[in-house]
């Protein structure tokens, strides 16, 4: 990862180029206050205000030019209003006309991300290019959340050959080792005999890749107890109720939930947030070998509700629902859980739109007035009661998966909410992660969904 410290300096009153941002409604104003050659040049480029337009306009001199880049508000600036010239800016050093760039300066440092793991080197790859801010609290708090969100772009486009769940042990191993924290890792006769249902995902993983619930602790032990856990599985064949090709094409983003979970506990540890931190990753690959779970087998899960496997592509909220149950051994008061669980949700809902669920309406609202704040989409869905009728089993207490295609969201999150701890506030995201044509600040492959607003709840709650 670029040292990305480099991208965003405080403003010394150093040299730089300037940019001028515009909204439509004030276009033809200022506008009329340009001088000649301003309109000459946006004339000549066929420039219209529309959203994330850019344009060059010429200075006195020809090196002695400045940008111009169109805002949906310019009172009310993005995260993303500034990122579409920090992808098309020659390298240099920028300054925002007669104002902070604020919130903006993350979609500055976003926008300059490359995945080029497996690519080799560009020779012609632009250099930075460094935005300026005389406001230094802001600046670092964008350089922690732009470093994470550079973290989880690059492990959820790394190939699953590359990133199995020992990857994501050694991702856990080095922030609980940067920041202190304490790691430990299940996996073995351990699983096996503890931990039913994420045994029975992972069990026909080849050597190397078995299944493990990895956890991180950190924190003084008498501040508030929170649990974050993410969907850790490298990648989902379904089972043997096997994907087609086109639904396994992406799969290695299947432990985009563990990338969130591992993000936002380094948010938590990085800024000392004074809570008691407990992180946990059920790592997996739902593979397929003789080993490998059945359609109608029962599993037994660590809090003893016994689980009928209707369906093998259903997987991650099994793991969850194991993982829950060691987070309630410690008592959590808040339990946030990650996980690219269903297709329903982007159905329902589309790639953008974050699918959440709360059991308490506080806490929800507290997350859509944060998920607004922060530009950070999503949309809270019911957790419906009377649809748990739909994972009745004959033979079990319940089945994981739902029969039919109704509500599917909807019943793997009663599913998981079977295993919530007693008495603990919790939100369980439905995400994709996953940009599937670029835009400003994101390009396509891997992102971070969600964490700007969770990130912005704990804070509200527990900074003060």
């Amino acid at each position: 990862m670029p040292d990305l410290s480099t991208l965003v300096q405080p403003d010394r009153g150093q040299a730089a180029r300037t940019i001028h941002l515009i909204d439509a409604k004030g276009y033809d104003a200022w506008l009329a206050a340009q001088p000649p050659r301003h309109r000459a040049a946006l004339t000549a480029q066929k420039f219209a205000p529309t959203s994330s337009a850019t344009a060059i306009l010429p200075g006195d001199a020809p090196e002695d030019w400045s940008a111009l880049g169109v805002v949906a508000n310019v009172d009310r600036l993005s995260p993303w209003c500034v990122a579409k010239l920090a992808e098309v800016l020659p390298e240099g050093t920028y300054r925002v006309e007669g104002r902070e760039p604020g919130t903006a300066i993350y979609g500055w440092l976003t926008a300059q991300y490359r995945f080029d793991r497996y690519k080799k080197k560009d020779e012609k790859a632009p250099g930075p290019r460094v935005l300026l801010t005389g406001d230094p609290a802001r600046m670092d708090e964008a350089l922690r959340l732009a470093s994470v969100t550079y973290k989880i772009r690059d492990w959820v486009n790394t190939g699953a050959n590359d990133f199995g769940p020992a990857d994501v042990e050694a991702a856990a191993a080095e922030i609980a080792k940067l920041y202190g924290a304490t790691l430990s890792v299940v996996k073995g006769a351990e699983i096996e005999k503890g931990y039913g249902m994420l045994h029975a995902v992972g069990k026909a993983a080849g050597k190397g890749r078995e299944p493990r619930l990895i956890e991180i602790e950190w924190g003084n032990p008498d501040h508030p107890r929170i649990a974050i856990v993410g969907k850790g599985v490298c990648f989902d064949s379904g089972g043997l109720d096997i994907k087609p090709a086109a639904g396994m094409r992406l799969m290695k983003k299947d432990m985009g939930g563990a990338a969130h979970a591992l993000a936002l506990a380094e948010m938590i540890m990085g800024a000392r947030l004074p809570v008691r931190l407990h992180m946990l990753v059920p790592a997996v690959e739902n593979s397929i070998n003789g080993e490998a779970a059945r359609p109608g087998d029962v599993m037994i899960s660590r809090k003893g509700i016994t689980v009928e496997n209707s369906n093998t592509d259903a997987e991650g909220r099994l793991i969850l629902g194991d993982a829950f149950t060691k987070a309630e051994e410690k008592k959590p008061e808040l339990i946030f859980n990650f996980a690219t669980l269903t297709g329903a949700a982007r159905v329902a809902l589309g790639p953008d739109l974050t699918a959440m669920f709360a059991n308490d309406d506080t806490l929800a609202a507290e997350l859509l007035a944060a998920a607004e704040t922060e530009a950070d989409p999503m949309w809270r869905l019911p957790l419906y009661d009377p649809y748990k009728e739909m994972l009745k089993s004959d033979v079990a207490d319940m089945v994981n998966a739902a029969e039919g295609p109704w509500g599917g969201a909807l019943t793997a999150a009663l599913f998981l909410k079977e295993f919530v701890p007693a008495g603990a506030q919790w939100a369980h995201f439905d995400i994709f992660c996953w940009q599937g044509s670029p835009k400003p600040g994101r390009p396509k492959g891997g992102d971070a969904v969600s964490l700007r607003a969770t990130w912005k709840v704990l804070k509200d709650r527990y900074a003060g």
